[in-house]
């Protein structure tokens, strides 16, 4: 599990406007990565879309926003369009994003236990290094709070 002050795990994933993106070439600007469970359910659009609409104000911020869940890259897209999101977001199939950042968790619901992604946000600061995370994100004002400490970097 990675910590506050680690180096942030490099990627390079699919992306729903197509094209691959590469963690390790946003180097020199920060980066906001949030993780989720899954496109079209109820946190994870609140969520989606909250960060959409501070989506000016971290770019006015000079920050990249990019959400991660194992949803398909066609999932990303039509989840994208439903909710007109102004955020990326990156196709995470076989988990190892999420296992490399240790948000690939076992989880418990109604007694059933399963693998699941903890929704979880990680800021990375501009020499790619994790400047805070959140684990256990709770979404009520969690974007606001986010940009908030990005704008501290």
């Amino acid at each position: 599990m990675v910590q506050d002050g680690d180096k942030a795990p490099d990627f390079e994933l699919p992306m729903e406007s197509g094209g691959k993106l590469k963690l390790s070439g946003l180097e020199g600007r920060p980066v906001v990565l949030y993780f989720y469970p899954k496109d079209d359910t109820s946190g994870c659009t609140a969520e989606a879309k909250d960060f959409s609409k501070l989506a000016g104000d971290f770019r006015k911020a000079g920050v990249e926003v990019i959400g991660v869940s194992p949803d398909s890259v066609e999932s990303h897209q039509k989840f994208s369009k439903k909710y007109d999101l102004k955020v990326r977001l990156a196709a995470d199939a076989d988990k190892a994003v999420a296992t490399a950042y240790g948000v690939w968790v076992e989880k418990s619901m109604y007694g059933r236990k399963y693998m699941g992604v903890e929704r979880s946000t990680f800021l990375i600061g501009q020499q790619g290094r994790i400047a805070r995370s959140w684990r256990k994100v709770k979404v009520p004002g969690h974007a606001a709070e986010v940009l908030a400490a990005a704008r501290d970097l």
